[in-house]
């Protein structure tokens, strides 16, 4: 990281490491599902393809995290369980909430055409996530039981709801109907009006999905003699359970409680203060400025694998500035972006009540919304170059409590853009014309500003400032302000100030002259 007289800002970081012994659960939500479904024209009231491509999307989640060792999900939401000695990313809360969530998504693009061939993806589908923490093996179970139990009060009253909007109720008068019904009058109406037996539903629907490891015997070659060779290996298992917090399901599966722990007796009522405790939502403090920084995560490979262009590929940070946009377009909270190469800083505006300012919430919402517009759009960019593993990004949420320490911390970024763009210029020079790479470090090591300018100009002919500002500047997005005509009562016509598309700029915005000629980014009077 660049050092600079900004570099203040990060302590503004606030460590959010879950403590051991607790085990992570990471609980992921769809965004606005409801909606999504209805526009995609999801079966009512459980579209079984949708919830298999879930599945599915649960699956690749273990296999691409091994840390992750059982998960359970239903309709649009899903929990993954990490095991009990993991340091996954050194537990730091918001940057496996985000991982998970950004994931996800992408493998929920990449998945949508084999589950839905005939159905267009109509516009990017994202995620909220949380990190629920357990104190114990016995908290886990507390938190497997309440959401099974979830799954089934939510399944039969959306399978009564449904049914009698389809017998020609309306959606008002079918909620009145169901009003404090209890589970034994809703079972009555399935039977009685409908001649449904709620037992005999599909497991699918009223049980939720359990996924967990399990080894497997497995050939991976033959000897001389043509005889296979066997070895375990550990295989994702999906299963169905009427009870995924009793006893007898969790202790005969031995990598459950050799990774997580034995359930020494089944559960009763759950206790109302574990619920609570599930429940409870970090805030970001009130009236500050809120910078959701995402990073993309192993993009050194992403993008040797991808072929892009060194040191700077521009259709990429064009594909990167493009998701920007989209962000800001589905987040009017969102003032402000700036990007460089595969990070990006969201400002939200400091009187923000998005998501009741709930931390997690953001973070997850913002990164995995940025995460399927980046598989979405991957085709716009890069037509002729196929995306051979989904990308994934990280994220945080730090806040500024005035606008000129987030201004410093904007500063900062750019200045780390400066510098690192210097170097990989240098250094990819070099190593183009026939240096090895640890031969280009070596050759750069301890050179300054100045002397990295006189390399490229005097062995390569490059002036540094000449090249293109988006690779020296990085990329800022806002909304643009536009003059609209306004005739006034007495029939004189004025300008008035109007906010208009998302636009990008490559501008420096260390400089005051930035802000002071778009004031309305900020609100700045």
């Amino acid at each position: 990281m660049a050092n600079s007289k900004y570099e203040y800002v990060k302590s503004f970081e606030v460590e959010d490491e879950v403590m051991f012994p607790n085990l992570i659960i990471i609980r992921i939500d769809g965004r606005d599902f409801s909606r999504f479904s209805q526009v995609h024209k999801f079966e009512k009231p459980n579209d079984e393809t949708s919830l298999n491509l879930m599945n599915s999307c649960a699956s690749s989640v273990l296999v691409e995290y091994p840390d992750i060792v059982f998960a359970y999900g239903y309709s649009d939401e899903y929990s993954f369980v990490f095991k009990k000695a993991s340091r996954f990313y050194q537990r730091r809360a918001s940057k496996i909430l985000s991982l998970v969530a950004s994931f996800f998504a992408a493998v929920y693009v990449t998945k949508w055409k084999e589950f839905f061939p005939h159905t267009k993806l109509e516009y990017a589908p994202s995620f909220a996530s949380k990190v629920v923490s357990c104190a114990s093996v016995e908290v886990l179970q507390a938190y497997l039981a309440w959401r099974q139990h979830d799954c089934h009060i939510s399944n039969q009253y959306d399978t009564c709801l449904w049914m009698l909007v389809k017998s020609g109720k309306t959606l008002s008068e079918t909620q009145e109907i169901l009003k404090d019904t209890q589970k034994q009058q809703r079972n009555e109406l399935l039977f009685q009006q409908f001649g449904i037996n709620y037992k005999m539903l599909p497991v699918l629907f009223r049980q939720g999905s359990c996924l967990f490891k399990t080894k497997l015997e497995e050939t991976v070659k033959h000897d001389e003699n043509g005889k296979p060779v066997k070895r375990l290996r550990r295989r994702e298992t999906l299963v169905h359970s009427e009870n995924v917090a009793g006893r007898s399901f969790w202790n005969e599966h031995s990598s459950l409680h050799k990774d997580l722990g034995h359930f020494a007796k089944d559960i009763g009522k759950i206790e109302p203060d574990y619920v609570k405790s599930f429940q409870f939502e970090s805030r970001l403090l009130p009236l500050t400025w809120v910078v959701v920084r995402i990073d993309g995560c192993h993009f050194h490979r992403f993008s040797e694998v991808h072929e892009f262009e060194k040191p700077n590929d521009e259709q990429a940070l064009k594909l990167m500035n493009s998701c920007a946009v989209a962000v800001l377009e589905e987040f009017q909270d969102i003032a402000f972006a700036y990007g460089v190469s595969d990070e990006f800083s969201f400002v939200l505006k400091n009187k923000s009540e998005l998501y009741k300012r709930q931390s997690s919430k953001i973070i997850s919402a913002v990164v995995s919304f940025f995460t399927s517009t980046y598989m979405m759009r991957w085709g716009d960019f890069f037509p002729h170059k196929k995306l051979k593993y989904p990308p994934s990004f990280d994220g945080r949420a730090v806040c500024y409590p005035t606008s000129d320490i987030l201004l410093d911390y904007l500063a900062w970024r750019q200045v780390d853009c400066h510098i690192n763009n210097q170097y990989n210029t240098c250094f990819w020079m070099l190593v183009k014309s026939g240096k090895s790479k640890i031969q280009a470090q070596d050759y750069l090591k301890g050179t300054q500003t100045r002397e990295k300018n006189e390399l490229l100009s005097q062995q390569f002919g490059i002036e540094y400032n000449s090249l293109p500002v988006i690779f020296r500047m990085g990329s800022s997005v806002f909304r643009l302000k536009t003059q609209e005509g306004v005739t006034e009562e007495n029939g004189e016509v004025s300008g008035k100030q109007v906010e208009a598309e998302v636009g990008v700029d490559y501008s420096n915005i260390i400089d005051q002259c930035f802000w002071q000629q778009h004031p309305h980014i900020l609100s700045f009077s």
